[in-house]
């Protein structure tokens, strides 16, 4: 399979590029900046997503066979970014010839109790609030669509670490997956096992799926 990784240089997005490679996949890394993408053996491509070239996609992603897009606005203060590119990836890719996205989430929508999200508690750190509302509304734009992209949301745990891979976790719907402990972690490498094992299964077609031990 051809995979194109949309945020190849980013914490996530390059450990899902490796993921991805360490399973046979063809690679298309893509970042603002081809020439900061670490990886070796893939396909190197530039897109800004800041931009409003359609054109741009198509490039980035052609000849793909899904797309994975890790974005955030965190780093620059642009958070907007992050539904606003759901919304352009959806609307976009079908003329790309693409019909798969899978979607880096967060874990701020996902519900602690019924009708509680895990942002709306007291205790969510101030510092991830921006993006956990910008990952919120990136999944109202996927549920609220009717485009033909067959688009998948998964979400982290609470707490994502670099870590090892074990090949291992338990998934979920929209409620928090914890342990017997009431802990919500995933490794990084096992969050990247998720992603991958849903690109090659399909096993979650326009639904949101989380991810935790």
């Amino acid at each position: 399979m051809k995979i194109a990784i949309i945020g190849a240089t980013g914490w996530i997005g390059s450990t899902l590029v490796a993921e991805a490679q360490s399973r046979g996949h063809d690679v298309i890394a893509i970042a603002r900046n081809s020439s900061k993408i670490a990886a070796t053996g893939v396909d190197k491509r530039s897109l800004d997503l800041t931009t409003g070239d359609s054109a741009s996609i198509a490039a980035a992603v052609a000849g793909a066979d899904l797309v994975i897009a890790s974005i955030g606005g965190r780093a620059a203060g642009n958070h907007e970014i992050v539904a606003a590119s759901a919304q352009r990836l959806l609307n976009e890719l079908p003329a790309a010839g693409v019909n798969r996205l899978l979607w880096v989430g967060g874990a701020g929508s996902l519900e602690v109790a019924p009708g509680v999200t895990l942002l709306s508690l007291p205790e969510f750190p101030e510092a991830y609030k921006g993006e956990a509302t910008a990952q919120g509304e990136a999944l109202a734009v996927f549920r609220n669509s009717d485009s033909a992209v067959n688009w998948t949301f998964i979400s982290p745990a609470a707490e994502i670490f670099p870590g090892e891979r074990s090949g291992h976790y338990r998934t979920g719907g929209d409620s928090l997956v914890s342990d017997s402990e009431g802990k919500s972690r995933i490794s990084v490498q096992d969050y990247a096992v998720a992603m991958i094992d849903e690109a090659e299964n399909n096993a979650h077609p326009k639904q949101r799926m989380g991810v935790a031990y």
